[in-house]
């Protein structure tokens, strides 16, 4: 037994020395805990100086806000708007005009079916705050609508878009406002504005950098939701449309818009009376692109920014019997169409 204690007690002692002899020899080698640590204090150094810098943003002012564009410096934006005498006539241009008000850098070309200008739409024109010239041209007998024809029978305000057309290429026949054309080298975009339809402001800033003929879609029109381009890839592919959709460009008139230069280049593409029906717009379009080269606008056609809309027909029955028994509405007040309505 003491045997096996001696020799347990000489084991101990040896692996201890062993043990002090290896700690000895490891005191004279480079110690490796300095990598980690220098990495430690890095990064403590890097937040240190990125919380600096947080507070000197802090205390800086902030920057100015971006500055638009002097007006000056935009396209101009011709909007050509046919109109008639109707009693809805001046709610609908009060309501364009004062959406058209919105939109800088903007002129307006009213053309009324008319012998010469109204006193209600000179009136409405002088008030408006727009720039805008005012034309007049009567559409010719043959092309007028017969009594009990409905709206769709014959294109409407053919004449009147020419005629802004031919202001527009070489002026002359203004009424009022501006007088003169465009001079040569000026940037702009043509866009055809029915006085029916409501528009998106947003629509006249994604047409104002058209380069050729910009197309987006139009809502409530043709039996469907929207009227549009399809498009792939940024390019137009086809038409969602459901009233022939093999005319050439199966777009509304409120669905596109020329670039001015273009417009000035083709003295010869003009809207055609004698159309088929629906083939209005292609009838103008046809002589200024090809349907390829459509530029779709309003991401990638995905988004409506203007609505057929129309007006309901007032009900004037009361009226009309009043007027049988003359004591109809003071015609000085000026509300609409003063032509007798019987």
């Amino acid at each position: 037994m003491k045997l096996k204690l001696k020799n347990v007690f000489l084991a101990y002692f040896l692996v201890s020395i062993a043990g002090l002899l290896y700690a000895l020899v490891q005191l004279g080698q480079p110690c490796d805990c300095l990598p980690p640590l220098r990495a430690a204090a890095e990064q403590l150094r890097q937040k240190d100086l990125r919380i600096s810098q947080l507070q000197a943003d802090l205390r800086r002012p902030p920057p100015a806000p971006a500055q638009p564009p002097e007006p000056e410096a935009l396209p101009t934006i011709y909007v050509v708007t046919p109109t008639y005498a109707r009693l809805v006539q001046k709610a609908e241009l009060v309501r364009l005009s004062q959406t058209l008000s919105l939109v800088p850098r903007l002129h307006w070309l009213l053309v009324e079916d008319a012998e010469g200008p109204t006193p209600l739409v000179s009136g409405l024109l002088a008030g408006s705050g727009l720039l805008f010239t005012h034309l007049a041209v009567l559409t010719p007998k043959a092309q007028r609508l017969r009594e009990g024809e409905p709206g769709w029978v014959r294109p409407r305000g053919v004449e009147q878009r020419n005629r802004a057309l031919d202001w527009l290429r070489s002026g002359g026949g203004a009424v009022g406002g501006e007088k003169d054309p465009p001079p040569a080298g000026t940037r702009g975009v043509v866009y055809f504005a029915d006085d029916d339809n409501t528009y998106s402001r947003e629509l006249f800033e994604e047409m104002r950098w058209t380069r050729g003929v910009s197309v987006w879609p139009v809502g409530l029109v043709g039996g469907l939701r929207f009227e549009g381009p399809r498009v792939q890839d940024g390019r137009v592919v086809g038409f969602h449309t459901a009233w022939e959709p093999n005319r050439p460009f199966p777009v509304d008139m409120a669905g596109f818009a020329v670039a001015l230069p273009l417009l000035l280049a083709k003295p010869s593409a003009q809207f055609d009376a004698t159309a088929p029906r629906g083939h209005l717009e292609s009838s103008l379009l046809s002589h200024l692109v090809d349907p390829k080269d459509l530029e779709p606008r309003a991401a990638n056609c995905t988004r409506v920014l203007v609505w057929h809309t129309r007006t309901e027909k007032p009900k004037m029955k009361q009226e009309e019997q009043l007027q049988r028994q003359g004591r109809g509405s003071d015609p000085a007040v000026e509300a609409g169409d003063k032509r007798p309505l019987c």
